[in-house]
């Protein structure tokens, strides 16, 4: 679901601020669930949740015996329709796998709204799958997300991520592989993800510098709902878009965590109103209350807003 920034302007804004907005659509991502793309339970159940995405698994969810009646079951389960205010994600196989080419013939058969890569290492694994789309005329809305779960894809995340900037690129989101990424470098998994920090952002650091969105890794631990609240309050602190889900139940607390609090919306639109003032419209700097507010503030109060509408929207929808 996307939403104009510039929906959320109040008149009286100038120009430049929404000519900035149209450049910038919200696209709700609080809670991204992945669902077994071979499991016909979970599958059906998808139409009923309150998720903002779907991430429908060919990877690590699906064993190898069953990957052909894993894409099958997908393209018929897809086939009986889409709700347009849920992203569809499919996730394929590494492009080492040996599956990812099959898997890339039902993504142009299905036409998703965006294709996940794991373990991403390098800038060319995007583009080649970016230059295998475009060759076969996919549609230019079809756009890549990158999982970045090996130590190469962390020390390399920037490089990546810049892929989203080229000609074609496709590159649209980043996600840290936890779970992976212990494994590969030894590092346990600790409440608050101590040792793990610095590395998610990085990843974020990285996606923020290309204008990407990022989504926090996920909660392993279905059982452990305060755990699972903690680690969401954490995530949004480091500044993440949403959180990719293992099980139904944790999407109602990350839709909460990864929303708007009524305060921070109260405040961003006195901010939004202050600057629609006559007198204060081509100020650079306003006093609110006593304290200093600059136009950057005001532009995160008008994409703050405009995150709050995208979730009444979906609300009415769903």
């Amino acid at each position: 679901m996307q939403v104009c920034l510039a929906k959320a302007a109040k008149a009286g804004q100038n120009t430049d601020m929404m000519s900035s907005a149209d450049r910038h659509p919200v696209r709700l991502r609080r809670s991204v669930l992945c669902v077994p793309a071979d499991n016909q339970r979970a599958l059906a159940k998808v139409a009923g949740l309150a998720c903002d995405a779907v991430i429908y698994d060919l990877e690590d969810a699906v064993l190898p015996d069953n990957k052909i009646s894993a894409r099958e079951a997908l393209k018929a389960h897809l086939a009986q329709g889409r709700r347009p205010d849920v992203e569809t994600i499919i996730r394929i196989n590494s492009l080492a796998s040996g599956h990812s080419e099959d898997d890339l013939a039902a993504v142009l058969e299905i036409a998703p709204d965006a294709v996940l890569l794991p373990k991403v290492d390098t800038p060319q694994d995007v583009r080649a799958v970016a230059d295998f789309l475009t060759e076969r005329d996919a549609p230019d809305d079809i756009r890549l997300w990158a999982m970045i779960e090996t130590p190469h894809g962390v020390l390399n995340a920037a490089a990546i991520a810049e892929t989203g900037r080229t000609r074609g690129g496709r590159l649209d989101c980043l996600v840290p592989g936890l779970n992976d990424l212990r494994k590969e470098t030894g590092v346990p998994a600790l409440a608050g993800r101590t040792y793990l920090v610095p590395w998610l952002m990085q990843i974020l650091l990285a996606a923020r510098s290309a204008g990407l969105d990022i989504i926090d890794a996920v909660f392993n631990d279905v059982r452990d709902a305060a755990g699972f609240e903690e680690e969401c309050r954490q995530g949004r602190a480091m500044g993440f878009d949403g959180k990719m889900l293992i099980h139904p139940g944790q999407i109602a607390p990350a839709n909460t965590h990864f929303g708007v609090a009524d305060l921070a919306l109260a405040e961003a639109r006195s901010i939004v109103q202050a600057f629609a003032q006559a007198g204060n419209v081509d100020k650079a700097v306003i006093n609110l209350n006593g304290r200093m507010v600059e136009r950057l503030h005001l532009e995160e109060a008008v994409r703050l807003v405009a995150r709050a509408d995208a979730i009444q929207q979906k609300g009415k929808v769903a």
